[in-house]
C-alpha cells in the first residue's frame, strides 16, 4: 500500500469513528448530522455500513432517543481510544524534526500568566519562529481533562494532580507571600510579619474558584485565625492593580516579584506550605518535536537562563 492510500485509509477510519461518537453524544441522528455538517440520511447510511462491517448493532433506534446497545457500549470506549491514537498519528506524520514548522498546544494555571509564561514563550518563539503556539489558561482540573483527551500537548501546573493518566516533571517550588504597594505601611518592613498580624490586614484575595484561595484559607485555619477579606476577584491582574492603587494587600506567589518589581513582598512567619510547580503531559502520549523543544527550552531557562532565579529561590 502506498503512503497516499495509507493516509486515505486513516482518514476514512477517523471519519467513521467521529460519526459513531457524534451519534453516541447527541443520541439523535439529525443533531449528530448537523454537528458533522453532513445530511442525516448520509450519516444513517454510514452507521449502518459500520455495523455491517463489525457484525453487530451499535445503536437502538426504536425509542425517541437513540441509545447505545450493549454491543455499542462495549465498542465505543475502544473507538474513543482509537481516535486519540489516530489523531496523534496524524500529527506525527506532519511533525517536522528540524522545527521549521509545527504546532504547540500549551495550557497553564492562572498564576503562571503573571510571571512565567511570557518569558518562556518569548524565548521559544525567538528560537523557533515557524512553530505556531496555542495558549490556554485553565484550572488544574480542566488541564487534567485536556491532557487526557489529547486537546493539550503540555501543561504547566502542580504535582498534586489526581489523574493516573498524567505524568509530572517537577520544576521548582512556589510559595505564597504577602504583596503590598510601595505606599503601604508594611512596604519597608525588614522583618517577617506574623500570622496574627496578617489576620488584621485588609486583604484582596482570589475568589474561591482558585486553588490558591484554598491554600490561603487552609493556612489561616491552621493558625487559628480568619482572614480579613476586604474584597475578592476572579482575576490575578485585577488584584495586582487594586494592590498598586490602594491600601489593601494580597496573598499570591512570591515568584511574581520577578515580573512585578514595583510591588513589595513581605515574608510571613510561619511560612505558607510550598507547592511543586511541574510540567505535565499525558502518559504514553506521542510528543511532537515542538513539545519536546518547549520542554527543553523551559529546563534550560530554569537551569541557566533568566528563570534560574526561581530555582535559586526554591533552594
Amino acid at each position: 500500500m502506498t503512503p497516499i492510500s495509507k493516509t486515505y485509509e486513516t482518514q476514512v477510519i477517523l471519519r467513521h469513528i467521529r460519526y459513531l461518537l457524534a451519534v453516541a453524544e447527541h443520541r439523535n441522528f439529525t443533531r449528530a448530522a448537523d454537528s458533522l455538517h453532513i445530511s442525516q440520511p448520509a450519516l444513517s447510511q454510514q452507521i449502518r455500513q459500520i455495523e455491517d462491517e463489525i457484525g453487530g448493532q451499535l445503536f437502538d433506534r426504536s425509542g425517541r432517543v437513540v441509545q447505545l446497545t450493549d454491543f455499542g457500549s462495549a465498542y465505543i470506549e475502544y473507538a474513543r481510544r482509537a481516535l486519540l491514537d489516530l489523531e496523534a498519528g496524524q500529527r506525527a506524520l506532519h511533525d517536522v524534526r528540524d522545527l521549521s514548522r509545527g504546532h504547540l498546544r500549551l495550557a497553564f494555571t492562572p498564576t503562571f500568566t503573571e510571571y512565567l509564561i511570557a518569558p518562556v514563550i518569548d524565548r521559544f518563539h525567538a528560537t523557533y519562529p515557524g512553530i505556531t503556539i496555542e495558549l490556554a489558561e485553565m484550572a488544574l482540573e480542566a488541564i487534567e481533562s485536556g491532557l487526557s483527551d489529547d486537546r493539550i500537548d503540555l501543561a504547566i501546573g502542580f504535582t498534586d494532580i489526581r489523574s493516573d493518566d498524567i505524568e509530572s516533571e517537577a520544576l521548582f517550588q512556589e510559595q505564597i507571600t504577602l504583596i503590598v504597594s510601595s505606599d503601604h505601611p508594611l512596604a519597608q518592613k525588614r522583618a517577617s510579619i506574623t500570622s496574627r498580624k496578617l489576620a488584621t490586614l485588609p486583604l484582596a484575595l482570589l475568589s474561591g474558584q482558585f486553588v490558591s484561595r484554598f491554600f490561603v484559607d487552609s493556612y489561616f485555619e491552621s493558625q487559628g485565625f480568619k482572614p480579613n477579606v476586604a474584597m475578592q476577584a476572579n482575576s490575578i491582574s485585577a488584584l495586582l492593580k487594586i494592590v498598586r492603587k490602594g491600601s489593601v494587600a494580597t496573598l499570591l506567589p512570591s515568584a511574581l516579584q520577578y515580573e512585578h518589581r514595583d510591588l513589595n513582598y513581605v515574608t510571613i512567619e510561619p511560612k505558607f506550605p510550598s507547592r511543586t510547580v511541574a510540567l505535565l503531559r499525558r502518559k504514553g502520549a506521542y510528543q511532537t518535536a515542538a513539545a519536546t523543544a518547549f520542554s527543553a527550552t523551559l529546563r534550560v531557562m530554569l537551569e541557566t537562563g533568566m528563570l534560574s532565579s526561581l530555582n535559586a529561590a526554591a533552594h
